[in-house]
């Protein structure tokens, strides 16, 4: 049966410009002009006889028929991109495509590549580093590891590693400084602050500790400064499990006490649902875990 549709271009062009409500937003993600964007947008309008948006002086919004038609292009848009990266990925299935943030790129997921390389030397590892969570299936990404909790609709979700949250310093710290004995002590440090759903002020109050204004101290927006600070001695960082597990174990870092903050995030692998058993999303799952499971 013939499909009289309208040029796909412009459809692109609708569906960016319907979902930022915005024909210069829209330039900037298909990598056109404005008006390359507004004359496909014209063009459509003339195909179908009638107009998809009002051009008001500060905004743009949807006619009623722009309203009926978005989601349904935007669906289409979905599966048929959704398709493509199938296809593509099919073509390179020595290929596997991972997304997480970098500061776990960094800390542990980067010095552990190689053992993967080894165990499967047909698979090349590609890491695109993000703090968002990518949509895997639009931007042609196998596999996301993840620090949340685990709730991603529409993809399949393997739980890798809880974490725990306790004081970390350099040793050198230590060398002739106060005593660090009980968490008390800690009013004659700097604390070092990352920006994290869990804080001092939680580690603090789970120990009893009123004694410690849990305010103090610089704070750093990345995971990784915060270390790297506490690694040169420049104060007691609340560390990550995950994230200190090198540094404890070859020494630039310490543990003052033995108390353990359970952290009410964890490390997921998550996979667009359906693709969970693909031969190389199996086998980075369960190298992860092996490794996870290791320390």
């Amino acid at each position: 049966m013939s499909r009289r549709l309208p040029p796909l271009n412009a459809l692109r062009a609708f569906e960016a410009a319907a979902r930022h409500l915005s024909f210069t937003q829209a330039a900037e993600e298909l990598n056109v002009t404005q008006a390359a964007v507004s004359h496909q947008i014209r063009g459509l309008e003339d195909w179908l006889g009638f107009p998809l948006f009002r051009r008001l002086s500060r905004a743009l919004v949807l006619t009623e028929a722009g309203q009926i038609l978005f989601p349904e292009v935007r669906e289409a848009m979905d599966i048929l991109t959704t398709a493509v990266n199938r296809v593509q990925r099919q073509d390179s299935e020595g290929v596997l495509t991972v997304t997480t943030m970098d500061s776990f790129a960094v800390s542990w997921l980067v010095p552990r590549l190689g053992r993967f390389r080894q165990a499967h030397p047909d698979i090349d590892v590609r890491l695109v580093m993000a703090d968002r969570m990518v949509d895997l299936a639009r931007e042609g990404v196998d596999v996301a590891v993840r620090y949340g909790r685990g709730s991603w609709p529409g993809l399949t979700v393997t739980l890798l590693r809880t974490e725990e949250l306790f004081p970390v310093c350099a040793p050198s710290l230590l060398d002739g400084g106060p005593p660090l004995k009980a968490p008390a002590d800690l009013a004659n440090y700097t604390l070092l602050h990352d920006e994290m759903p869990v804080d001092w002020r939680d580690w603090l109050a789970a120990v009893g500790c009123e004694a410690v204004n849990p305010e103090r101290g610089p704070g750093y927006t990345h995971s990784n400064l915060v270390l790297l600070a506490a690694r040169a001695g420049e104060g007691v960082a609340l560390g990550r499990s995950v994230m200190v597990a090198d540094d404890l174990a070859e020494g630039r870092l310490v543990r003052p006490f033995d108390f353990a903050l359970p952290a009410p995030q964890a490390y997921y692998l998550a996979c667009v649902e359906g693709e969970e058993d693909r031969p190389k999303i199996r086998a980075f799952r369960e190298w992860l875990l092996a490794e996870f499971e290791g320390g």
